[in-house]
């Protein structure tokens, strides 16, 4: 089968979640046609079963934003014309799956019929999608969609309360590939970050406003003055700033480093003793998915799909979001002891190895057998 996948190309979650299912698949024979702006960050390798699709957005003095919509669906169009391309596979709502509906049309008014697939992410429908200024677009997306997944079960529910929605959604969790995730501590790399008697503590995000930056620090902030630590910022985004404003009023800025966006990040992983997530909505939590293949436990919030990656008391700890003395309490409960950190990090590889992309592809792969028949009946 020969799929087209539509993502945005960043280091985002779903970006990262659509490039390696896209690598996966073509692994299995597929042939992938990934068509976006930029060639994925993921995306290191292409073959003769993996091809990038640069959109070009002309830039007409006409327009006072440049519609990407119409050059990505136009774009959309002549890739399946060219390449005879069978599924197409969005993911994000806002701009992809409207984007999709448009080019199945035209290519529908050429006698060509193709299924549409649209995974919902997050924010697409928690943030973007319910705005009034989107909100009747991406409900018709959606429901013109062919087949519809969503990473979590606590964001299935979140678009069915937010929608009207009259199709099924699926819920196919987000994955890892465990055998990006070797066992075993980098104890040589750990010693440039922190001395043998300090702790390390990772935040891996896009530094936006539900992501409570500002919790983060504050936490840290609480725990090292317990237990010797460094912190470790891993991204970029609007609070980042702000985040390290805070950690120079705190006198902490010693001990907080911020690398920005990196592909080091199951480097940095590998050596982390604690993982933080403080955030106010995750419709799944990959950042704490991939901690936990790098055996390292989990405080986090309660929010969104993060129960359902984080279990408490098991991989780490959940708390209200804002509760920054629950979360360092639980920091310090898995931090104090040795015996129970490892207790812990041998937990969250456990609870992530349910979530190995090997076990959750086949799950697409039904879906695209669904649409396909789905679209072979009209």
């Amino acid at each position: 089968m020969k799929i087209g996948i539509v993502c945005y190309p960043t280091f985002g979650g779903s970006g990262v979640v659509a490039t390696e299912l896209g690598i996966e698949l073509s692994k299995k024979g597929y042939e992938i046609h990934f068509i976006t702006y930029n060639q994925p960050v993921k995306l290191e390798l292409l073959s003769n079963k993996v091809h990038y699709h640069e959109v070009m957005v002309p830039d007409y003095p006409l327009f006072h934003y440049q519609p990407y919509e119409l050059a990505l669906s136009t774009k959309v169009v002549d890739m399946v014309k060219k390449h005879q391309i069978e599924l197409l596979h969005v993911h994000y709502a806002i701009p992809h799956a409207y984007a999709a509906y448009m080019a199945k049309n035209m290519l529908k008014y050429q006698g060509i019929n193709i299924p549409v697939v649209t995974t919902l992410h997050g924010t697409d429908i928690t943030l973007v999608g319910s705005h009034p200024s989107y909100k009747a677009a991406v409900e018709f997306s959606i429901n013109k969609s062919d087949a519809v997944t969503a990473v979590s079960e606590s964001l299935k529910k979140d678009t069915e309360e937010l929608f009207s929605i009259d199709t099924n959604i699926e819920v196919i969790p987000n994955f890892i590939n465990l055998e990006k995730y070797p066992l075993g501590r980098k104890e040589k790399n750990r010693s440039i970050i922190a001395k043998s008697d300090e702790k390390i503590i990772c935040h891996i995000s896009n530094f936006r406003k539900v992501k409570r930056i500002d919790d983060v620090i504050n936490t840290f902030y609480k725990i090292n003055k317990k237990i010797p630590s460094k912190l470790m910022m891993v991204g970029e985004g609007p609070e980042k700033e702000n985040a390290e404003r805070l950690c120079k009023k705190l006198k902490i800025k010693d001990s907080v480093y911020f690398f920005g966006n990196t592909n080091e990040t199951i480097n940095i992983l590998s050596f982390s003793d604690l993982f933080l997530l403080t955030s106010s909505t995750e419709s799944f939590g990959l950042a704490a998915l991939e901690a936990m293949a790098s055996s390292v436990p989990v405080i986090s919030t309660n929010a969104g799909g993060l129960p359902e990656v984080n279990i408490n008391g098991v991989s780490g700890y959940m708390s209200n979001v804002g509760d920054i003395d629950d979360m360092v309490s639980n920091s310090l409960k898995i931090l104090s002891d040795n015996n129970v950190n490892n207790e812990f990090k041998e937990n969250a590889r456990k609870q992530s190895e349910k979530y190995d992309i090997h076990k959750i592809v086949p799950f697409y792969e039904s879906i695209y057998i669904t649409a396909m028949n789905k679209v072979d009946k009209q």
